[in-house]
């Protein structure tokens, strides 16, 4: 029989994928790592160039230095909250991301967000490929004369690919704690005490901003990344012994490195006064202010992390949609298609940045709401572990259909997102305008866009299905939600 404390045994909406390397439920025996390993992963995970390139933005878009910090805090912390608690139910059901939606969305339900989570992690891939390209063949150039960021672009996919092929306990036992994560933690730790002694701290505290960008907005920005985990952090916390310790390792260790190189990156745009905020022109601020491109190699070989973790728990999803794809052949799949995006982003480098701020927003529109689903259905109706709905029958409603009210709370909360801060294309920010200004005769945006928009979307999703789940629990008893016994096995 399976045990609540234990849920991971004998699931009975994942009996067929448990076989499955790096998909089915961790056995105990194999849950190894510990809140350390945790937080050295989560730490390592929440530190490279794509942040710092994150944390200038704020800056380049208007915010005063002050101000830019008091959104990192702000927006790490508010962020990091949910990818915690995210992580906690892994821990406790042993499963990966896309599985947990299972019980909520319905197993068919939860082929749409594994989609979404396949195509932001292939965008992922591409923009780490390309940024750990571009910088290298940089780096290759001025010190041997030497160009070719095809070259580059393979090597990093060889050697990322092989990081994703050989699993998260070894990377982070094998890796991380061994060379990974302490190198980069020096190297951090170098360029800030550069980039601090070698700034008049004073000056830019009082410098004035543009004013182009609002607190709560920088907020979303800054939610966008750690929120950008949510539908991964449990395929590697399921590995973690359950425990409180686990998810204290999760919160802190992305929550130091989050804050350190957001505020780097504010810190190095204005002690630099730099103009291009491109990964070329941060790798050239890095290479001057740090003392040398030995430091900035150094920052270029923690980032394979980073694309490590995307390539991996894409792997993870698309197995969530099919059982019968092999994990190698995903990973290798989504390696291949991040290295297309990333060769189409060579190609076209000014449109790739560009399109980054719009990229982390849409992020935030699609997963703030799904986790504010989640964290109903999982910690208020479900009360912390993960059961599925059984009709009168005792068949698992999970196994056969989707669960429609969530998918609706969910997409309630998706155009909360877009209506308060709309995010995209231009095409779609033109479509969102025409439904809510042309056809609903509303404000838009929203409160001009002056909440923000994660948290009236997390709300809008969290207390929606909440509420209708409670209601629906009490007026039709034969949605009983109960753990099957031994017998029913």
């Amino acid at each position: 029989m399976a045990k609540a404390g234990n849920p991971a045994e004998g699931h009975p909406v994942l009996d067929s994928g448990a076989a499955l390397p790096g998909f089915g439920p961790v056995p105990p025996a194999q849950r190894r790592l510990s809140g350390f390993d945790i937080g050295i992963l989560w730490a390592d995970l929440s530190i490279g160039l794509l942040v710092m390139l994150t944390g200038a933005l704020l800056v380049i878009l208007g915010l005063d230095l002050p101000t830019a910090l008091l959104a990192i805090g702000v927006g790490s912390v508010l962020g990091c909250i949910p990818l915690a608690l995210v992580g906690l139910a892994g821990s406790r059901e042993g499963v990966p991301g896309m599985v947990l939606f299972r019980p909520v969305l319905g197993r068919r339900g939860s082929y749409l967000p594994s989609l979404l989570n396949i195509v932001q992690l292939v965008g992922w891939t591409g923009f780490e490929f390309w940024v750990m390209s571009l910088v290298a063949d940089q780096m290759s150039e001025r010190l041997f004369g030497f160009s070719s960021y095809w070259l580059w672009l393979g090597v990093v996919a060889v050697g990322c690919t092989a990081l994703a092929l050989s699993g998260p306990v070894l990377v982070v036992r094998a890796w991380l704690e061994r060379f990974g994560a302490w190198v980069l933690a020096a190297v951090g730790a170098w360029i800030t005490f550069r980039v601090l002694f070698s700034a008049d701290l004073g000056s830019l505290w009082s410098r004035p901003g543009t004013g182009g960008l609002s607190l709560l907005l920088a907020v979303d920005l800054v939610i966008a990344l750690p929120v950008s985990w949510l539908p991964l952090v449990a395929d590697y916390n399921r590995f973690a012994r359950p425990g409180a310790s686990a998810t204290a390792g999760t919160f802190f260790g992305y929550l130091l490195g989050n804050v350190w190189f957001y505020g780097l990156g504010a810190l190095l745009v204005l002690a630099a006064g730099l103009q291009d905020v491109s990964p070329a022109g941060v790798g050239d601020a890095l290479a001057v202010l740090a003392g040398g491109w030995v430091v900035l190699l150094a920052l270029l070989v923690g980032e394979t992390d980073e694309a490590f973790a995307d390539i991996y728990s894409a792997a993870v999803s698309s197995q969530n949609l099919s059982g019968r794809i092999p994990h190698r052949l995903a990973v290798v799949a989504i390696s291949v298609a991040g290295v297309g995006l990333a060769t189409l982003l060579g190609l076209r480098p000014s449109v790739a940045f560009d399109a980054y701020e719009g990229f982390l927003f849409l992020l935030g529109s699609v997963f703030v709401p799904l986790f504010g689903v989640f964290v109903a259905d999982y910690f208020v109706i479900r009360r912390w572990v993960l059961r599925p709905e059984r009709d009168g029958g005792g068949r698992a409603t999970a196994e056969a259909r989707t669960m429609t009210w969530p998918a609706v709370a969910w997409l309630a909360g998706f155009v909360i997102y877009q209506w308060s801060v709309p995010t995209g294309p231009s095409w779609w920010v033109g479509a969102v305008e025409r439904v809510f200004s042309g056809w609903l005769q509303a404000p838009f945006p929203l409160a001009g866009s002056a909440a923000g928009a994660s948290l009236p979307a997390f709300a809008t999703a969290f207390l929606l299905h909440a509420a209708v789940a409670r209601l629906r629990l009490r007026s039709a008893s034969r949605l009983r939600v109960e753990w099957p016994s031994a017998t029913q096995e």
